[in-house]
């Protein structure tokens, strides 16, 4: 530690937003470069480098090749394959001296499809996988947190190339197993969950999931069967559809200071209407703005005793973006505070309603007039959406969609995404092979990302305590972190124990700083987070040192000279690595 570049600090960084911003800053593993942007240290580095290790030992042991694509990328593929458009704000654009456009890669699903394109015409080539582990980058309008949400990140990326769905299907099990793999090496707590596909496209997607109070992400899980989805993704148990021909005829009421769903449900109560907020239509504006740079007013139908979560809905109108609406003056079909479906699809208003609202269900809504508002308003005969879009906000309690038992709802960090992309990008670039009967066949591809930057803070996010960081031994930087304290010359012995620790196999850190307190090595041992402690101190006047276990806080007096072996015994139980 006296040669290393370490630098620990005492006082949280001002900007640090989650306990895995803060440790790693204040131990030395990252600095601050600029917003979403940061420099990785030696201590740092050395993690990325065994979370990249497993992540490449698991890729190859699946028969993934690995390759690597430039972070610079022409124009050109993502023109064809739509996303230079679709990704709107999130690419990081900029052009050479002669004037061409160029991007820094966010993913790179269109140079493995052109690279595939390029080396391989026959089925007889077929499967193949293949992977990289590199830079990405994307202009998050907020980068937070630290590294958890960045512009700059390490990712693993691997794509399959396949004839048919069924060995898609093989491919994305193979990944999905390997992942399993790869986060139970990483001595992570994860879940698996359905998800939503977004700009990548395609259909079959899951996410795994990190559970941390920090997470951006929240996912239900199910009380009694295995069913689990982020909740951008989650499906709900919906009431039956009903024969709209069955209801009452709609009327229509006046409401008058009825703006909100607790006014009217109040107010219609007094009108002998007894109907629950859950029986009520609540119709949210909001705006749409395309790639293409369209904006229209887009209306939400949502049961009025729940929001609209726009994360949710933003996720399923995906590659659309959701703003706010404010412009009533310029729509006048549009009444606020009492707006219906009954008349929007007459004024060319996109209108969309989630799941809840099933066929033939009857709800009390706006009339479109001011202080108006109408009952038994049936959807199939009143109105008919547009689409139907998972938006309401999803609740503790609600009914699983599978079985119907009651969901719980958790927070988390997305540390990989699979994805069964299908043949979107073998269509943008004709990716075909001669097939066994001698005609083209169009292949079909999976995508398949990790978060190798990210899992370093998601395991921070899992472990550390009000000490520090607390790293699994998976992932440490070092095995043992050997700390020479007191006022005797303890440097020797230190430096014997570390000699003969690394010639055992391990990697150690040093603590051989002159002048450092004990109180200051000890403290530093704790925020660094390292495994296993050997303290060599007072004990050393009696044969012994002290062996200190950074995750369950035990600590131990053994003799000098079985120091060695001791340390062996917690990093290898039974002799394994």
């Amino acid at each position: 530690m006296s040669t290393l570049l370490l630098r620990t600090l005492r006082e949280d960084p001002a900007d640090a937003e989650v306990p895995s911003h803060r440790l790693l800053v204040r131990a030395g593993y990252v600095r601050r470069v600029a917003p979403g942007v940061y420099s990785w240290l030696p201590l740092g580095m050395r993690m990325l480098h065994r979370v990249s290790a497993v992540v490449r030992e698991e890729m190859d042991a699946i028969g993934a090749q690995e390759v690597l694509f430039p972070a610079l990328i022409p124009r050109e593929p993502y023109e064809a394959s739509g996303r230079w458009t679709e990704y709107g704000d999130l690419l990081f654009r900029l052009k050479d001296r002669r004037g061409n456009d160029y991007l820094l890669g966010p993913t790179h699903e269109e140079l493995f499809t052109l690279m595939v394109k390029g080396e391989y015409s026959s089925y007889k080539d077929l499967p193949v996988m293949l992977y990289q582990v590199q830079t990405k980058y994307r202009d998050e309008a907020r980068p937070r947190a630290g590294i958890l949400r960045g512009r700059e990140f390490v990712m693993k990326d691997s794509y399959s190339f396949d004839l048919d769905d069924e060995g898609l299907q093989h491919s994305y099990d193979l990944h999905r197993a390997a992942y399993v793999r790869i986060f139970e090496r990483l001595g992570m707590d994860y879940r698996i969950v359905s998800a939503v596909s977004g700009a990548m496209g395609g259909s079959a997607s899951e996410e795994f999931l990190a559970p941390a109070p920090t997470g951006e992400d929240s996912f239900v899980s199910c009380t009694s069967c295995d069913y689990a989805a982020n909740t951008e993704a989650v499906q709900l148990r919906a009431a039956d559809p009903v024969d709209p021909q069955s209801q009452p005829a709609m009327q229509v009421l006046d409401t008058p200071d009825t703006p909100t769903i607790e006014t009217l449900v109040a107010v219609l109560a007094e009108q002998g209407h007894d109907i629950p907020a859950s029986g009520t239509l609540k119709n949210v504006v909001v705006l749409l703005r395309h790639p293409d740079g369209k904006v229209e007013p887009l209306v939400v139908g949502v049961p009025g005793d729940r929001a609209v979560d726009l994360k949710r809905l933003e996720a399923n109108v995906s590659p659309a973006e959701v703003l706010p609406f404010e412009a009533f003056d310029r729509y006048p079909a549009l009444v606020k505070g009492y707006i219906g479906p009954q008349e929007l699809a007459a004024n060319k208003i996109r209108y969309v309603v989630d799941p809840l609202v099933v066929p033939g269900s009857a709800w009390a809504t706006g009339a479109n007039e001011q202080g108006r508002h109408a009952v038994s308003v049936v959807r199939g005969r009143d109105f008919e959406p547009v689409e139907v879009v998972p938006a309401a906000e999803v609740r503790a309690g609600d009914p699983c969609g599978r079985c119907g038992s009651p969901l719980e709802i958790g927070r988390g960090i997305e540390i990989g995404h699979i994805f069964q992309l299908g043949r979107k990008y073998a269509d943008a670039f004709g990716l075909d092979v001669l097939g066994p009967l001698g005609k083209p066949v169009r292949v079909t591809m999976g995508s398949y990302g990790i978060g190798v930057s990210r899992a370093i803070a998601a395991i921070a996010e899992q472990t550390y305590d009000e000490k520090g960081l607390v790293w699994p031994r998976s992932v440490a930087p070092a095995d043992v972190h050997v700390v020479g304290v007191g006022k005797g010359d303890h440097r020797p012995t230190a430096e014997r124990i570390a000699a003969e620790l690394e010639a055992a196999g391990l990697t150690v850190l040093l603590d051989d700083r002159p002048k450092v307190s004990p109180g200051v090595a000890f403290k530093d041992a704790e925020l660094l987070g390292i495994p296993t402690t050997v303290v060599i101190g007072k004990s050393l006047e009696d044969g012994q040192v002290e062996v200190r276990d950074r995750r369950t806080g035990d600590a131990r007096l053994v003799a000098v000279d079985e120091a060695v072996a001791c340390v062996l015994a917690d990093v290898r139980p039974g002799g394994s690595s």
